[in-house]
């Protein structure tokens, strides 16, 4: 049996290394993937990794940025009716195209009416955590995403009057960590607290003092 001390040295470095290594393994397995990119292996061929991944990424951005400002004007407005429209009769893509689009917009709209963390009563006596996706129905219903735990990819789109859900005081981190965490999760205003308690040891010298 492991010493209550050693418990503690082992959950504290677990709790700084793990978030470290996953945050590690998910970078590298992006750098990897642009790195295997076939079209960069013909035309950079000769070049090292590193600057293969470094002009991708920067060519990315320069179109992101491009496109960006395309669309402030009219004629990137008709651009995008046109592609949406040409998207929308591709059966099966459509529905690709149209999620994958509203997801986008999700995650770059802004913090004011989007992804509001807010408490439904889903059944009597029981809240559930969602978020306000900034929609609302033709009869005023608000729209919201109700998550599923620890997976937050999956979960329900459900249409709520405004008066049947809470506004809570807490930012999208601390509720979405709560649900990553399958309610175990601490928010990052608290202290994360290990209930050990600390062994003492006494020695005794030729006389029965203390030392």
């Amino acid at each position: 049996m492991l010493s209550s001390s050693w418990k503690r040295d082992i959950a504290s470095g677990l709790i700084v290394l793990v978030p470290l290594l996953v945050t590690a393994y998910v970078v590298a397995f992006i750098y990897q993937s642009i790195a295997n990119l076939p079209f960069l292996e013909t035309t950079l061929e000769g070049q090292p990794v590193a600057v293969r991944v470094a002009i991708t990424l920067v060519l990315f951005g320069l179109l992101v940025l491009s496109v960006g400002y395309l669309m402030r004007t009219a004629v990137g407005d008709f651009l995008e009716e046109a592609l949406d429209g040409i998207m929308n009769r591709l059966p099966g893509l459509r529905v690709v195209y149209n999620a994958s689009k509203m997801a986008v917009e999700t995650a770059v709209s802004g913090p004011d009416d989007l992804q509001t963390p807010v408490k439904i009563e889903t059944w009597e006596g029981m809240r559930m955590t969602a978020f306000k996706t900034g929609k609302t129905t033709e009869d005023g219903r608000d729209v919201l995403f109700l998550p599923t735990a620890p997976n937050i990819t999956t979960g329900y789109v459900v249409e709520v009057e405004p008066d049947r859900y809470t506004e809570i005081d807490e930012n999208v981190e601390d509720a979405l960590t709560r649900i990553l965490s399958a309610g175990f999760g601490e928010s990052h205003e608290q202290s994360i607290h290990i209930d050990v308690t600390e062994e003492t040891t006494t020695s005794r010298d030729g006389d029965g003092d203390e030392d």
